[in-house]
């Protein structure tokens, strides 16, 4: 089961797409949905944006792009002035937000690319491709002209180049056919959309390592629930065109079987599958054959379709979305949409289900926030509280995880447990991975995934690999999976997204429950994966008589945790004063804690970096005499976690030394701690107070803090926070 290959680079390039079929609609309406798809994508942050329509002559592709703000691109196809009134009953059009990788941000680097001057082939594209030096060398000595620094536009170049190889040698190839031997020589990761002024009216999606839903709409019930996939590799007398990976002798080669292959569907695979199980999964059982979605006898109905990147930009439009997996070739055309598969050896379903996704379009809108980042900060002791919702029997003590249940007695027996995640999410396992040793009483390792695949860690059929993300897309994260599935480990998903490619492709799993993030680095989903990863501890323990106390004492602390995050809020004057004063200027910020609360440093100096663009650095609160101790100044801003647990004598230790050499600290402590009240009197410092909770719990409460200083902060230095100078999150592959 190959779900992507590691690479290079990850962006927040953004991808939408709008196809319409026996629905009029303007030239004008079809621009402005696409530029309300890029908007509602611009979250991500990106440096320039481009879209391709149809042009006033049948089959002509027009492309518009431009660098900066999607209102440039806005002003761009204004000054080019296309004619806004004309009519389309079909129409396919793609848009595209990039975040430079491959070369500087100027317009020839924008995506759309195009295959030559006449557009016959357009294509966006998220990911990179690794071997497209090669085929740029190939290519140009086939008298292709590059425009551009971009790996992406040998994509377009390559398809004409097959293309017109196919054509000389007699074969009409359909435009998934052409696609397919397109991505065979593409090495990497891709997320792409293509149209072509061969194939009028027709948009191809392929994806590897990157995602792409399509979200479905018509005032019509839709009259099955999924698609079967068509595999490629069961097609006879299929058109081979092969070329040596040797730049020198790239090409020319080819190998034909002498009938070009039409539109036929193989028989399915009588191959069982199993299932992935989280507690939120409903599959469709039904495998009849369906492509024509909406047909009604021979007469084919309208229908809408958006192409997305991202599945929350569809929820606007539709909550009908089906989600591609890595190899999937979709292929829609007179208002059908095929699914087409290169690979038939992964094992899995054989179909692509269309899933209702329920997810309210209020948490898609700021409302009366001034941004996304601080609706969701605010949105903590609501999300929270959703994480636990149906899962914590309070009148037992029990926490029921639906999701893990059939999976209970292997991962009982587990050997050793690893949790594998990036950034924010690998936090949440190192804040919680004390009290799974502590529970569990097995070894227990938190692993970053690139730095898990670069060791080739080992990995046994005995180990659980716990796999956690906020998109459930993050391609270390996935190509970490995708490597224990090899060793045959049991793998839990801990995710906020579902149909992401963590959540179908792990054994079992939870879901979050924390809706969408659209700010620029994760706050809310990181609270809520703390407590998830907490609750796991406490399910997988529960066999255990001697932990009985202790699981009663947790679940009785997570049941107050809502109510104590919105008493941290009550801080945030405090918060304010203290960013327009002793942090505004800052540089560089030191934030210190121990035990479980080193990850809360690590956290916290994260989210100074991603939100407020400041220098900081999360420090075990032992380590400041080794080396760190020489930069304690009264310039120096440090930030220490001081909350009551058993190590609350070594971290007083800890500040006191800062204090003598004439530091000033700012503490997040406990309410009515003694402690402080009486140091403060020797030395005025500030304090933030926060209520004190289960020492495996306390965490959660005291990020609050370093969430909201961050954001006041970047608020005070006139940061954009729906529009992040450099992309925080990572949920596609690049």
């Amino acid at each position: 089961m190959l779900l992507g290959e590691r690479t290079v680079k990850e962006d927040m390039c953004s991808i939408f797409g709008y196809c319409n079929f026996l629905i009029e609609k303007s030239r004008g309406e079809i621009i402005d949905t696409l530029i309300e798809g890029l908007q509602t994508l611009g979250y991500r942050g990106y440096d320039s944006s481009g879209l391709s329509i149809q042009g006033d002559e049948l089959g002509s592709l027009n492309i518009y792009k431009q660098t900066g703000k999607i209102g440039n691109l806005e002003e761009e196809i204004a000054l080019r002035s296309p004619n806004r009134d004309l009519p389309f009953i079909s129409h396919c059009g793609i848009a595209h937000t990039r975040w430079a990788t491959h070369g500087k941000v100027k317009r020839a680097n924008c995506h759309p690319h195009n295959s030559d001057p006449s557009n016959e082939f357009v294509v966006i594209h998220n990911g990179v491709i690794t071997n497209f030096n090669n085929l740029k060398v190939l290519l140009a000595s086939k008298g292709h002209v590059f425009k551009s620094d971009t790996d992406t536009e040998c994509i377009p170049k390559l398809y004409k180049h097959i293309y017109d190889i196919s054509i000389q040698l007699g074969y009409n190839l359909d435009f998934h056919e052409l696609t397919n031997l397109v991505l065979k020589e593409l090495e990497g990761s891709y997320g792409l959309l293509c149209t072509s002024s061969h194939f009028p009216d027709e948009v191809i999606a392929a994806r590897k390592g990157s995602p792409l839903a399509i979200g479905v709409k018509s005032k019509a019930k839709l009259k099955v629930d999924f698609v079967e996939v068509e595999y490629l590799d069961q097609k006879e007398n299929y058109l081979e065109i092969n070329m040596s990976s040797d730049p020198n002798n790239y090409s020319a080669r080819t190998s034909v079987n002498y009938n070009a292959c039409l539109r036929k569907s193989p028989p399915l695979r009588s191959q069982c599958v199993k299932v992935p199980t989280y507690d939120e999964d409903v599959f469709s059982t039904n495998h009849a054959s369906s492509r024509e979605l909406l047909s009604e006898g021979e007469l084919p109905q309208p229908i809408e379709f958006y192409l997305s990147s991202d599945f929350s930009s569809l929820m606007q439009y539709t909550n009908k979305v089906l989600y591609l997996e890595d190899d999937d070739i979709a292929h829609i055309y007179d208002g059908e949409v095929h699914i087409h598969c290169s690979r038939n050896d992964r094992g899995d379903l054989p179909f692509r289900t269309i899933q209702t996704i329920e997810s309210e379009l209020l948490q898609l809108v700021k409302g009366s926030y001034d941004n996304f980042m601080q609706k969701e900060i605010y949105e903590q002791p609501e999300t929270t509280g959703n994480v636990m919702r149906g899962r914590i029997d309070v009148s037992t003590n029990r926490v029921i995880l639906g999701g893990l249940e059939h999976w209970m007695f292997e991962l009982r027996r587990a050997r050793r447990i690893i949790m594998i995640a990036c950034r924010a999410s690998y936090h949440a396992c190192l804040a919680t991975r004390a009290i799974f040793e502590e529970l569990i009483e097995i070894p227990i390792g938190v692993e970053l995934a690139s730095d898990f695949i670069d060791r080739n860690c080992c990995i046994f059929r005995d180990d659980v690999c716990i796999f956690v993300s906020q998109s459930g897309e993050t391609s270390d994260t996935i190509c970490a999976l995708n490597y224990c599935l090899k060793k045959e480990a049991i793998t839990v998903g801990v995710v906020n997204t579902t149909g992401s490619s963590i959540s179908r492709f792990t054994h079992c799993g939870v879901h979050i429950n924390a809706g969408p993030e659209k700010g620029a680095t994760s706050t809310k989903c990181y609270t809520s994966q703390y407590i998830a990863l907490v609750m796991i501890a406490l399910c997988l323990s529960e066999d255990k008589v001697s932990q009985v106390e202790r699981r009663k004492e947790i679940i009785q602390g997570l049941i107050l945790i809502p109510k104590q995050i919105e008493e941290v809020f009550r801080l945030e004057s405090t918060i304010i004063d203290l960013c327009d004063n002793e942090l505004r200027d800052q540089e560089s910020v030191l934030v210190l804690g121990r035990g479980f609360q080193f990850a809360s440093a690590l956290e916290g100096a994260l989210k100074m970096k991603e939100i407020s663009y400041v220098h900081s650095e999360g420090l075990l609160a032992g380590e400041p005499k080794h080396g760190v101790s020489d930069l304690v100044d009264e310039a120096l801003s440090i930030i220490a976690f001081a909350t009551k647990d058993s190590l609350f004598p070594k971290v007083v230790s800890s500040i006191e030394r800062i204090i003598a050499r004439k530091g000033n600290p700012i503490i997040i402590c406990n309410k009515g701690d003694k402690i402080w009240e009486q140091k403060k009197l020797q030395k005025n410092f500030v304090t933030l107070e926060v209520p004190q909770t289960v020492n495996c719990l306390q965490g959660v409460l005291n990020i609050i803090p370093l969430q909201l200083i961050s954001y006041w902060l970047a608020v005070k230095r006139g940061a954009d926070l729906d529009s992040p100078i450099e992309p925080a999150k990572t949920s596609t592959a690049q």
